[in-house]
């Protein structure tokens, strides 16, 4: 069995290599490609994450972590769930861009066990200290880093490198988090590192594929007005948001970083009104993808309008992770599980279901922040529905993860 071509890579259209055919675990067919055992795992630690937050953050139940209730709840979203998703996405795309074997098998029970021993090491860390905690949990996203940049080397795939320069990144925040909360009681600069990374992550990532599916899609089934290709504009606007985001991470509140999130924010809705997204309406596997990526500007709006004070901090950074990450990692994970198991790509109502429960939780997460008066409703009604689209998702998409067959 081949692995589906993946359709563009993140540094460009892609030039269609001929991925490797490879034996489809006959034992363990959750263990024959990255995306298999990470997405399933990622997704179900996502919505109990959340569940378990709920009472947490009521006083109804004591985790015995070292972080305080809200950094523990930040970690495991941001340096916990998220690098499950990303992880399966590159594992599964990597050979595609390379034209090398992917990892399966025992390396990759290896790499899913000590995601779980991360796991498991921040929750219970008041039991077994805040070092042991680190370096468990640090363990993942080194190996990761080192098993793409391994991959893209013998590859020669260096356009790419820029990827495994986020992942490190990634890395750096997750140790800078563990020792700022040792330190200093919270996590806050680190926090806002986790959330560059990702933003960068995913205008770089999502930035190559969004327009390049609705591309591919566009000529075959909608002829007409087609997504302006990646050129210099889109690298201006990438780097100018690097730029903006290492502002923010230093200096959140400074009318400089607030003039400069805002001019992000509309260079992102320059770029996403350029790829057509409007026509896509009738395929909501596309769709999904331009609506995720419009919570990049309009994070980029709200962080600005927090950094001059006029609204509360957590309605961008929800923005961006509920409705960024988020929806972006649920279209992304639907989309690589129906392609990579031979299903038609296309959205069943199911489907449709999981997008729609996480809209519903990204709605309510913002509006609690900007409707005190509402929040408590409205944090449940978050939670629930984010919940509902992760679980979701394991519920429709497991069966075709852990064994072979179409999603329910």
């Amino acid at each position: 069995m081949s692995s589906t071509t993946i359709e563009s890579s993140p540094a460009g259209p892609a030039k269609r290599k001929p991925v490797p055919r490879y034996p489809l675990q006959s034992r363990w067919t959750v263990l024959s490609a990255g995306f298999r055992p990470f997405f399933l795992l990622g997704a179900i630690f996502a919505a109990v994450a959340v569940l378990l937050w709920l009472p947490v953050y009521h006083g109804e139940l004591t985790l015995q972590t070292a972080f305080v209730p809200r950094d523990w709840h930040v970690h495991e979203m941001l340096y916990g769930y998220l690098p499950a998703v990303i992880t399966g996405f590159l594992l599964t795309a990597i050979p595609n861009w390379t034209g090398r074997l992917p990892l399966q098998g025992a390396p990759l029970a290896t790499l899913a066990v000590v995601w779980l021993a991360g796991r498991l090491a921040v929750t219970f860390s008041a039991d077994t200290g805040w070092l042991a905690a680190l370096l468990i949990d640090a363990c993942f996203l080194l190996l990761v880093a080192l098993a793409a940049l391994r991959e893209i080397i013998s590859g020669r795939n260096w356009r790419n490198l820029n990827v495994v320069a986020l992942l490190t990144l990634l890395l750096i925040g997750n140790v800078a988090f563990h020792l700022e909360a040792h330190f200093g009681g919270t996590a806050d600069y680190s926090i806002r590192i986790g959330i560059a990374v990702v933003i960068m992550l995913i205008s770089l990532i999502g930035g190559r594929i969004t327009p390049s599916f609705t591309r591919n899609w566009l000529v075959r089934a909608n002829p007409g007005r087609l997504p302006q290709p990646f050129n210099k504009l889109d690298m201006v606007i990438v780097a100018f948001s690097g730029l903006t985001l290492v502002l923010w991470v230093s200096m959140p509140f400074s009318p400089i970083s607030g003039f400069a999130l805002l001019i992000a924010g509309v260079l992102h809705l320059v770029r996403l009104a350029r790829w057509a997204g409007d026509r896509t309406v009738k395929e909501k596997l596309l769709l999904v993808l331009h609506v995720g990526y419009l919570f990049i500007p309009l994070g980029f709006l709200l962080t600005s309008a927090a950094a001059f004070a006029l609204i509360p901090v957590s309605a961008g950074i929800h923005a961006w992770m509920v409705g960024g990450a988020g929806v972006m990692t649920l279209a992304v994970m639907t989309r690589a599980s129906l392609g990579h198991t031979g299903q038609q790509l296309t959205a069943s109502l199911p489907t449709q279901g999981i997008y729609l429960a996480a809209l519903f939780a990204v709605t309510a997460r913002i509006a609690a922040a900007l409707l005190p008066a509402w929040s408590d409703p409205l944090l449940h009604l978050a939670a629930l529905s984010w919940a509902v689209a992760f679980l979701g998702f394991a519920l429709s998409y497991g069966p075709t993860l852990l064994v072979r067959g179409k999603p329910h």
